[in-house]
Order: C-alpha cells, then sequence, then structure tokens
C-alpha cells in the first residue's frame, strides 16, 4: 500500500504533466491553424502574393493571344463555319479528322473560359487585370467568312516548329539538353498562312490542303506550350488556391494537345511551292510513326528509371518567357509594335521570378 501511496504523486503529476503538454500542443495547433499546419499545408487561404499574381496576369495574357488566334480559326474552319464561303478550307481540315470543325468550336470555348474566369479571379483578389484591347490592331484574313475586325495575332505568317513531334516519340529529355528535329522541316523555314488569306486561296485545292495541314501542326504547336507553360509555373506558385486553378486550366491544355497531336499525323501529303508534307501514317520510323501520340518514358530525373511525363517542364525552355519567345518566333505576333512585345516579356520575366512562400 505504501508503494502505491509513493507512486500516486507521480502519476498525479505525470497527469499533470501530459494536460500541460496538451494544452501546449492544443494551442499551437489553433495558431497553425491561421497560418500554416506541422505538414507545410495551409488550413486557411491566406492573400495572394505578388508571384502569384505575376503568373495568373501572364497566363491571362496568354489565354487572350489564345482565344485570339482560336476565334479566327473558328470562324473560317468551326462548325458555326459549315456551308459556308469558307467550306473549301472545312473540307480540307475534314481530311485531317471529319470531327475538325467541333474540336475548334469546342477549344475556341474553352480558351474564351479560361479568360473569363482569370479576369474575374484576378478582380476578386483586388488586381487589375492585364488588358491588351490596345494592340487589336493586326488586319486578318480577307477570305469570306472573316470577321473584319482588328487582330492580336497573324495566323497568315507562321514558321511552325515541329520538334514537339519528335520530342514526344524521343527517350531523352529537351530538359536535359536534347535537341530534336523537325517533323516538317519546311514548316519551319519561311512564312506560311494557317488560314485562307483571301478568295484566291480556294481556287487550288493542293494549297488550301496545305493551308490546313499547317493549321493541323500549329493546333498541337500551340496547345503544347500551354501543356509545359502551365506545369512550369505550378512549380512557382504560392497559394493552394492558385496551384488548383494553374494544374485545372493546365489539364484543359493536356486534353487539347493530345486531340491536336493525333489529328496533325493525318495531315495529307503533298508538295506546295517549298512546302512538303509527307505521309506519317505509313512506313514511318518511330521518330515519326503517326499513331504514337502517348508521350514515350524518357529521362527525367537524374538516377531514376525513365518516366512518360510532359517536357519541357524544367526553367529554360518552355517557361514563360520561353514561350513568348516560341510565339514570337511562330510569327504570331508580326505585324504588331515592339511596345506589344516587350510587355508580354516583361509579364513573362515578372512570372518566371516568381517563387513559393512558404
Amino acid at each position: 500500500m505504501k508503494q502505491l501511496e509513493e507512486q500516486a504523486p507521480n502519476r498525479r503529476s505525470f497527469l499533470k504533466t501530459g494536460m500541460l503538454a496538451a494544452g501546449v500542443a492544443t494551442a499551437g495547433v489553433g495558431m497553425l491553424g491561421r497560418g500554416v499546419s506541422a505538414f507545410g499545408e495551409e488550413r486557411e487561404e491566406r492573400s495572394i502574393t505578388k508571384g502569384d499574381i505575376a503568373i495568373l496576369q501572364l497566363l491571362l495574357a496568354a489565354e487572350i493571344i489564345e482565344t485570339d488566334l482560336w476565334r479566327q480559326y473558328r470562324e473560317l474552319g468551326g462548325i458555326e463555319a459549315i456551308g459556308g464561303p469558307s467550306q473549301g478550307y472545312i473540307t480540307a481540315l475534314e481530311q485531317l479528322d471529319g470531327d475538325m470543325p467541333q474540336y475548334i468550336s469546342d477549344n475556341t470555348d474553352d480558351e474564351i473560359s479560361h479568360v473569363a474566369f482569370l479576369h474575374a479571379y484576378l478582380k476578386s483578389k483586388g488586381q487589375r487585370p492585364i488588358n491588351l484591347d490596345k494592340f487589336r490592331n493586326l488586319q486578318g484574313s480577307a477570305a469570306p467568312g472573316a470577321k473584319k475586325i482588328g487582330r492580336l495575332t497573324n495566323l497568315m505568317q507562321l514558321s511552325v516548329d515541329t520538334s514537339w513531334w519528335t520530342r514526344y516519340r524521343s527517350k531523352e529529355n529537351l530538359d536535359l539538353g536534347a535537341k530534336f528535329p523537325q517533323a516538317v522541316p519546311s514548316l519551319k523555314v519561311g512564312r506560311h498562312p494557317a488560314i485562307p488569306t483571301s478568295q484566291a486561296d480556294f481556287n487550288d485545292a493542293n494549297h488550301i490542303q496545305a493551308i490546313a495541314n499547317t493549321a493541323g501542326f500549329h493546333f498541337a504547336f500551340i496547345e503544347q506550350a500551354g501543356t509545359s507553360l502551365y506545369a512550369t509555373l505550378s512549380q512557382r506558385v504560392s497559394s493552394r488556391e492558385v496551384l488548383r486553378i494553374t494544374i485545372s486550366i493546365g489539364g484543359s491544355e493536356i486534353m487539347h494537345f493530345q486531340v491536336w497531336h493525333d489529328k496533325a499525323g493525318n495531315a495529307v501529303a503533298l508538295t506546295d511551292g517549298s512546302l512538303t508534307f509527307q505521309n506519317l501514317t505509313v512506313n514511318q520510323p518511330e521518330s515519326l510513326q503517326a499513331n504514337l501520340i502517348m508521350p514515350e518514358p524518357c529521362d527525367f530525373i537524374d538516377g531514376l528509371p525513365e518516366c512518360s511525363i510532359i517536357r519541357p517542364t524544367g526553367a529554360g525552355h518552355l517557361d514563360a518567357v520561353g514561350a513568348i519567345n516560341g510565339f514570337i518566333a511562330d510569327g504570331l505576333f508580326i505585324g504588331q509594335p515592339n511596345e506589344f512585345i516587350q510587355l508580354l516579356l516583361h509579364l513573362a520575366h515578372e512570372a518566371d521570378e516568381a517563387r513559393p512562400e512558404l
């Protein structure tokens, strides 16, 4: 009994100490609940950071640009244009896939929704969204069916980089310094229209098919850039909510790319002046084979196995500045003043400077 009595104070002391520790722990959880938990997870969404604002402004600018170019494709090749004066272009697009007009219209609607959402989100955070309306001065197509309004982008003088095609079939990775050949070398040389420029383009069936083929590869070029851009910038955000936005919209870009990747491979074999498309559906090496549209497992992180991934996602390639430079090289902004180019590059630089704030 005496031994039990001697042990009792010790037990009471333990209980008191344990309760005190629990109280401290509870208080700690309360304090963490207003900021970041022990596992680094935000319990309550904090105000948006300067870096997140820069990322969202750049993404909004990119989506405005995409919306501008997709609207031009929809006017002449979308489902709304079927049976209209640009039917010859639609018929050529349907050689790549019978559902091309529907896909074009759906892609356009998606980009419009991205612009509306990002614009509203920035306003909800007390920010003034980027506005590019003052630069809508480019003359668009003179082909029947095209609206006579000012444009941000030029789809009539493109130099399309098709190295993404061979990149996604390779076991190497651009992030690790690999270089990739063009799938359609002549499409990267000179300037080529991806939409009819005038009524005269419809007079030559071979030429209008070359224009449609160019569009097919350009669709995928645009969306693979968006795929990498969202994946790259997602690594730089601070807010869980902004991360949710970037990976969710980025997922939509991936779906777009996969569709257009599949359709580009059906481009009709032809030669139109200096532009040549070969049949990628038969007798092609793995680096060009049309039905290999799933990302080939490739080098990713040193010392680990190859992995099927989006690429590139590392800094210095298709990050924000890289994406804008890619659009510039593509010819999308031919005719725009230097002020426009410098504004986009400034937004891109600010986005690339963003760092996660824990």
